[in-house]
């Protein structure tokens, strides 16, 4: 194959990484990402990066894994395990997607708030109106989703580089955040922050759509097909998850810029700041752009975690069930702790509400990233494939430092 084919067949391959990106930058980072630049300015941000590169690592095994097994992490668990097990991995996947969910619900309900005055509680009503969007969008077929979601990262992308531009951060200063340092985990909350960071970023639904989506770009078995399409995929969602990890760091950026350094250590909701970034930042447009920027985030949450919630379903139960049930279903189940959260807790507990539901989903990560790597080192499954010595190596590492700071942050809690 010549190169011109080559570089002309990499499109193709465009789709599988923009839909797992969009789980990397829904309203659960935002608010995780919002409070660790308020009360901690640039500290975290070393934390992103981190967990930007374990994402890219995990979701490069699951490219490996969904090409080569041509079933996704759900179906592989149902095969491969005794009945207690997976179903228990089953249950621990729907309380996950139920935990994305009520995170897209909250921000979407928090976006019509700011754009259109509603009432967060009116708002998380009207949410079920996103599955009319979802239905509609999902009988367009994949490309067309994959197209919508393209436009909708790129909104949110152009709003905060916007908003970086307008904040002027001290560069040398964000430079230095990227670099780990044990202090920045001094305090106890910054490492309840930076777990929320962690779940909001390497999210366990991801791990079992991207292995069910990136089999749609495999054209044929063999050898010469299957190392050229792991290596283009990969390709493809370390650059989708690049641009992810620029939108992380800018909205905690602007945060620590705009509150943090003007001694605002207590924005942890996003109303605040929403109704302080105009002012603070003295450009009329940020406050907007914010809004639309988180919109458009729980819009596009809202697509993939429904195809996630399918594939899950299928994949463990081997159970087909309408589209528009299943999504129902999911749906009610995230509204109801939604409102019923805001109506006890009030309005300005919502980021507290968000924070909480990535610090659910990092707790939950284990159970999906343990099991995939395991399928990815098993020479039965993979074949050739398997993973090396060195990637094993570095998987091992990876799930012993979540689990460890998952049973540390549970230390620190209780």
């Amino acid at each position: 194959m010549t190169t011109d084919m080559r570089e002309r067949r990499f499109w193709q391959y465009i789709g599988p990484g923009i839909l797992v990106a969009v789980g990397y930058m829904d309203p659960g980072n935002w608010a995780t990402d919002l409070e660790a630049g308020s009360r901690f300015g640039y500290n975290l941000l070393c934390i992103v990066l981190l967990s930007s590169l374990a994402a890219m690592f995990l979701q490069s095994i699951c490219v490996r894994v969904g090409v080569v097994t041509g079933k996704d992490l759900a179906e592989l668990c149902r095969d491969q395990y005794r009945p207690l097990i997976r179903n228990s991995l089953w249950i621990l996947a729907e309380i996950a997607i139920i935990a994305t969910d009520i995170a897209e619900v909250l921000g979407t309900a928090l976006a019509f708030n700011m754009l259109f005055g509603i009432s967060i509680e009116t708002g998380v009503l009207l949410t079920a109106l996103n599955m009319v969007f979802v239905f509609v969008l999902q009988g367009k077929g994949m490309q067309r989703l994959e197209a919508i979601v393209l436009s909708f990262v790129l909104v949110i992308l152009m709003c905060f580089v916007a908003q970086v531009f307008m904040s002027n951060p001290p560069w040398l200063e964000v430079a230095k955040g990227y670099m780990p340092r044990w202090s920045s985990l001094a305090h106890p909350h910054a490492m309840y922050i930076a777990i929320g960071i962690l779940g909001a970023t390497v999210m366990p639904h991801n791990l079992y759509l991207h292995t069910a989506v990136v089999q749609s770009r495999v054209l044929n078995n063999t050898p010469e097909e299957t190392k050229f399409s792991i290596r283009m995929i990969t390709w493809e969602v370390i650059l989708s998850l690049t641009v992810a990890f620029f939108i992380n760091s800018a909205i905690l950026i602007v945060s620590a810029t705009v509150f943090h350094l003007n001694k605002y250590f207590e924005v942890t909701d996003m109303q605040d700041a929403y109704k302080l970034l105009s002012p603070l930042m003295g450009a009329s447009a940020a406050s907007f752009l914010f809004a639309l920027a988180l919109f458009a985030a729980g819009q596009s949450s809202t697509i993939t975690g429904a195809i996630a919630g399918q594939v899950i379903l299928e994949g463990f139960l081997k159970i087909h069930i309408p589209v528009w049930f299943r999504r129902l279903i999911a749906r009610v189940l995230a509204i109801i702790p939604a409102w019923i959260g805001v109506h006890l807790m009030g309005e300005a507990a919502v980021g507290k509400l968000l924070v909480g539901t990535q610090v659910v989903l990092s707790l939950q990560l284990p159970f999906a990233m343990i099991p995939l790597v395991l399928f990815a080192s098993d020479r039965k499954l993979m074949g050739e494939w398997i993973l090396s010595v060195k990637m094993k190596a570095i998987g091992g590492f990876v799930c012993v430092s979540i689990v460890t700071a998952n049973i540390w942050m549970l230390y620190q809690i209780f």
